[in-house]
């Protein structure tokens, strides 16, 4: 099993919107491209000062489910984030295999 980690640190000042927006579109947006089997919205803890930071998992059954939604899906998902949020936020991706 494969974990889709996406870290994002944004302005305190969308955190609202940024998450009622991720909520009720992106995250089932990314669910429904029939990738992944769930997914867990996570606050960190003692985040940054200048903002807050969300870790997204997503899971999928395998390292090429994975690359398939990379080649087919997150280019225009990942765009419309960016026209959302453009200057306002930033993600870096993790990529895990679950062990146990």
């Amino acid at each position: 099993m494969i974990l889709y980690n996406v870290t994002v640190s944004i302005e305190q000042s969308i955190e609202e919107d940024w998450l009622q927006w991720m909520k009720q579109v992106h995250i089932p947006d990314v669910i429904n491209t029939g990738y992944f089997q769930g997914h867990r919205l996570c606050r960190v803890i003692g985040g940054d000062e200048n903002g807050v930071t969300y870790a997204v998992q997503y899971i999928c059954e395998s390292l090429a489910q994975l690359q398939q939604y990379e080649i087919k899906h997150a280019p225009a998902l990942r765009e419309d984030y960016k026209k959302r949020y453009e200057g306002k936020y930033a993600a870096f991706r993790t990529v895990l295999e679950v062990i146990e």
